[in-house]
């Protein structure tokens, strides 16, 4: 159901509250295909009903905050397609809307989040991992503005201004989120102790900690392993909640479309995570409902939250909207892998992109395709 507080008064009442997982690789168990350079944001006009799916399974596990799908939704990237501004726009609001339907399937408080993804995941070249895109502040600020501006028309109760590679990025998104009214958390991709674009990590969340329009301050996309050390610094330096959601651990293989190695992902990690400062858990990359359930009832015994929902268990919601297989072994491609499968690397390409009528067709209330609940 649609919240009674605000996120902000949530994180200062309970103990961590639980994020979904990966988006990508839930759609991609569901039988979806990632391969066109808008990712998983194509669906928003292909198959909206998909996203909704994936946003419930991770919600009848026990997920208290639904991430959108709007990560790489951009108006530059539905132009490369064919999609004039208005139905951009569109789409951008549906993102919110397809998350708030699937939040309102339980009986409890569950939150949305508008992803915010960063410049680099518009060019779809894998710089949204080294960051330092040669723009000025400013200029990255230009880009991002109208993109929030459309998504908080959508209503969503924050923000999540996530995967940001630098801390010039991070400060452009600060002032763009700045007077809109939402709040937001900023959450780094890092490598080590350091930005991906090599700063140092406690300089970069101190940029935060002089906005109060910000809630929470930490990382994703990351390894669980630097994600540990990351909370502690994150809460020191801007004494703000912090927000923590890395990879599986696994590493995604461009050839074979494939992840390899263990997973070092693991639920337990909670109690430390939570005892550092962080009070909005979950999972990126490769994190699926499994885990993400796992998450939950550790989070539930340890802090009395709330259930996944009245008269129904984590396992029977997952096996109800996903196929049961192992989220390990969905064969989805991590945003690790966004150089290779966005610059002509393996998957199946769009054959022509299609016109502004096609995309319009696939927009809440065209013919063809079911508008959001």
């Amino acid at each position: 159901m649609k919240p009674a507080r605000s996120l902000a008064a949530a994180l200062a009442e309970e103990g961590p509250l639980v994020l979904d997982g990966g988006l990508s690789n839930q759609l991609e168990a569901q039988g979806c295909d990632l391969s066109d350079d808008l990712w998983s944001a194509r669906l928003l006009a292909d198959g909206p009903e998909q996203i909704e799916a994936a946003h419930t399974a991770y919600v009848r596990v026990g997920a208290q905050v639904l991430i959108s799908s709007s990560y790489q939704a951009t108006y530059e990237g539905f132009a490369r397609h064919g999609a004039r501004r208005g139905e951009a726009s569109a789409l951008l609001a549906r993102s919110v809307a397809l998350a708030r339907a699937a939040a309102e399937r339980v009986a409890r408080e569950v939150w949305v989040a508008a992803s915010v993804g960063p410049y680099g995941a518009m060019l779809a070249d894998g710089s949204e991992y080294r960051g330092r895109y040669g723009l000025a502040v400013r200029e990255l600020e230009a880009f991002h503005r109208p993109r929030i501006e459309a998504l908080v028309r959508a209503g969503p109760d924050v923000l999540a201004l996530e995967t940001v590679p630098d801390t010039d990025e991070a400060a452009a998104l600060l002032r763009a989120t700045a007077d809109t009214g939402v709040p937001v958390w900023l959450s780094y991709t890092i490598e080590g102790g350091r930005t991906r674009a090599g700063q140092d990590l406690g300089a970069a969340f101190a940029l935060a900690a002089g906005h109060g329009h910000v809630i929470a301050v930490g990382v994703n996309c990351c390894e669980p392993a630097d994600a540990d050390r990351a909370v502690a610094i994150a809460a020191r330096e801007t004494g703000r909640p912090v927000v923590v959601y890395p990879n599986s651990g696994q590493r995604a293989d461009a050839g074979t479309r494939s992840w390899s190695g263990g997973i070092t992902f693991d639920p337990g990690r909670l109690p430390d995570w939570a005892a550092a400062g962080a009070r909005l858990v979950g999972g990126c990359c490769g994190v699926g409902p499994d885990r993400i359930a796992a998450l939950a009832a550790l989070a539930r015994t340890s802090h009395h939250l709330p259930g996944p929902g009245p008269g129904r268990r984590p396992a029977d919601d997952r096996r109800a909207v996903s196929p049961a297989v192992p989220q390990e072994a969905s064969g989805s491609i991590c945003r690790d892998l966004s150089a290779a499968r966005r610059s002509g690397g393996p998957g199946r390409a769009l054959a022509a992109p299609p016109s502004g009528r096609a995309m319009a067709d696939a927009l809440p209330g065209g013919p063809g395709v079911r508008g959001v609940k």
